[in-house]
Formats: C-alpha cells, sequence, structure tokens
C-alpha cells in the first residue's frame, strides 16, 4: 500500500457506493488484484498476530479511502471486491457501533434462519460485542478459513437487514424520510450478503480471483 495516506475519513453505512479511482480501468483492475492475492496470500503463509492486528486495525490510523484506493472499484465477487466490502463493513461497525449493535440485536430476534449463530456475534449484542465481530471476521480473512468469514460477513448483513427493516417499519409513520432510508440501507446490506455468499463459493471452489 502506497506510504501516502489520508486521515480516517467517515463514511456513512447507508452508503455502499464505490469511491471514483483512477482514469484507467484496466490498470486500476490489475492493481485491485494484484495487491489483494500479495497481500492474502503473504500474510495467510505467515500469519503472524503482530501483522494481522496492524491489518485489521489498518483504517483505523489510515481511514477506510486507503483501502478504496486500492479496491473500491474491482467487482463485487472478486477478492478485492470481498476485501473492500469487509474493511467497509468493519468501518460502519466502528463509526456508529451503538446503532448498528441496536439494527443488529433487532434483526437477530426476528431471524427464523442460523445466520445469528452463523455470524458468532455474543448475545446480548451491545456495542463492544458488535465491534469484536466485526474485527473477528476481518481477522477471519488472514487467519483461520477465508470462506467461514466471508460466510459470517454475509449472515451478518442479512441480519442487519432484517433489522433495517423492522425499524423503518417502526418509523414510517413519524419519519417517512428515515423508513425510507433504512429500508434502503436493506437492500444494500441483503446485495452485499449475497455478493459475499457468492465470494465464499468461489474462494472454496479456489476461483475467486
Amino acid at each position: 500500500m502506497s506510504d501516502e495516506f489520508h486521515k480516517p475519513t467517515k463514511f456513512s453505512g447507508a452508503k455502499f457506493e464505490s469511491l471514483q479511482g483512477g482514469e484507467d480501468p484496466a490498470q486500476i483492475s490489475r492493481v485491485a488484484h494484484d495487491t489483494a492475492h500479495a497481500l492474502v496470500s503473504r500474510v495467510r503463509d505467515s500469519p503472524e498476530d503482530d501483522v494481522v492486528e496492524r491489518l485489521v486495525a489498518f483504517t483505523d490510523e489510515h481511514g477506510i479511502d486507503a483501502v478504496a484506493e486500492l479496491w473500491s472499484r474491482a467487482n463485487p465477487r472478486s477478492l478485492p471486491g470481498a476485501l473492500w466490502r469487509i474493511y467497509l463493513m468493519r468501518a460502519m461497525v466502528r463509526q456508529d457501533a451503538e446503532g448498528t449493535s441496536f439494527l443488529y440485536q433487532r434483526g437477530s430476534e426476528l431471524a427464523t434462519s442460523i445466520d445469528p449463530v452463523v455470524a458468532g456475534a455474543t448475545a446480548p449484542t451491545g456495542p463492544a460485542e458488535i465491534t469484536a465481530l466485526a474485527d473477528q471476521i476481518l481477522r477471519g480473512l488472514f487467519q483461520g478459513d477465508f470462506g467461514i468469514a466471508l460466510d459470517r460477513a454475509a449472515a451478518f448483513c442479512r441480519v442487519m437487514s432484517l433489522g433495517c427493516t423492522s425499524v423503518a417499519d417502526d418509523v414510517d409513520l413519524t419519519s417517512s424520510e428515515r423508513g425510507s432510508e433504512l429500508t434502503t440501507r436493506a437492500l444494500r446490506l441483503s446485495q452485499t450478503a449475497s455478493e459475499f455468499t457468492s465470494c465464499a463459493r468461489l474462494w472454496c471452489s479456489g476461483t475467486l480471483d
């Protein structure tokens, strides 16, 4: 990664749009894939705890835009696309741990699937627990089973989507704007969950590029 980093940047959890990058899409794609594969391969071949912890906390010091410059424009069903979305998910959680934990807890109470179990958050899920979960999922990309980490991320997003939809129904009568915002966020989270699931399957088949 570049030696010239940006300071941490606020990034709304409701926005999953890609940030704009350079001028040459082919070059951007090559850099994204090369850096993602080099990073994952190097760390997973020698997963030293201090290195992994620095990677987990990377955006705390350098900001989400430092990662976005490398991977935000990659295909969502690719290795750099998966890395970008995991880092973005963690940034969303850390920026508003209280709000995120509230939505996650609501979703976990309504879930009829095993998603809360797969995601693996401690219940009841407060700000500390949701922050720990985000760190665990990101850490799992570098230590342990990469595919399981992606499945956990997908489950997290589906639980969050349920929570957003439920709260949107609650507030729609008193604040249609807030209800619409939460509904849009739920749709984005659902889409991201599908992308993580696809990436997990590709990883397991050895075809996640």
